[in-house]
């Protein structure tokens, strides 16, 4: 029998990320930095066996996790796959507090990029911007719009004051 997915409760869609072998850090690192998130289950690999024999036993396998209220799942796993700045994850911050605070974080150990783009020191990209910048660049005004582009060009990490100041003119 089929069961509906909304009457179970379930994310249709949830990020899927493998590490080599650093996800509980991972994990654990991104809990601590989100306000309204937490370890959902954690499973473990229960043997050494020729499957797994590169991995220790007992060690941490699978970790379901949100991250303000959005469900992740990751898992300890040898793969070809290396994550790139391709897929990222936009983190939309209200205040320059906000940004400043993941911004310390995400680039303690992690690679800043441009406009609000960071990676993390286990290879994901985040994105750190204010809503704000969506309300300018969407503006019908193009000559606010592209003054608050340029101004976005030259950012790391982004500054609300001057994205103010280059959608006022």
């Amino acid at each position: 029998m089929e069961k509906d997915i909304n009457k179970l409760n379930v994310q249709k869609i949830v990020p899927f990320l493998s590490y080599d072998s650093d996800a509980e850090e991972a994990v654990n690192f991104y809990v601590s930095l989100f306000k309204n998130s937490k370890i959902i289950e954690t499973t473990k690999y229960l043997k050494e066996s020729e499957e797994v024999s590169w991995k220790k036993a007992w060690t941490i396998m699978t970790i379901d996790f949100e991250l303000e209220w959005q469900k992740f799942s990751a898992i300890n796993w040898w793969s070809f796959f290396k994550f790139s700045s391709a897929i990222s994850f936009i983190v939309y911050c209200e205040t320059q507090e906000e940004i400043d605070h993941f911004w310390k974080n995400f680039s303690a150990w992690g690679k800043e990029i441009q406009c609000g783009w960071i990676e993390d020191k286990y290879g994901l990209t985040w994105q750190i911007v204010p809503p704000i910048l969506d309300e300018f660049l969407r503006d019908k005004d193009t000559v606010k719009a592209w003054r608050v582009m340029e101004a976005m060009l030259k950012m790391i990490k982004i500054d609300i004051e001057e994205l103010k100041k280059a959608y006022k003119g």
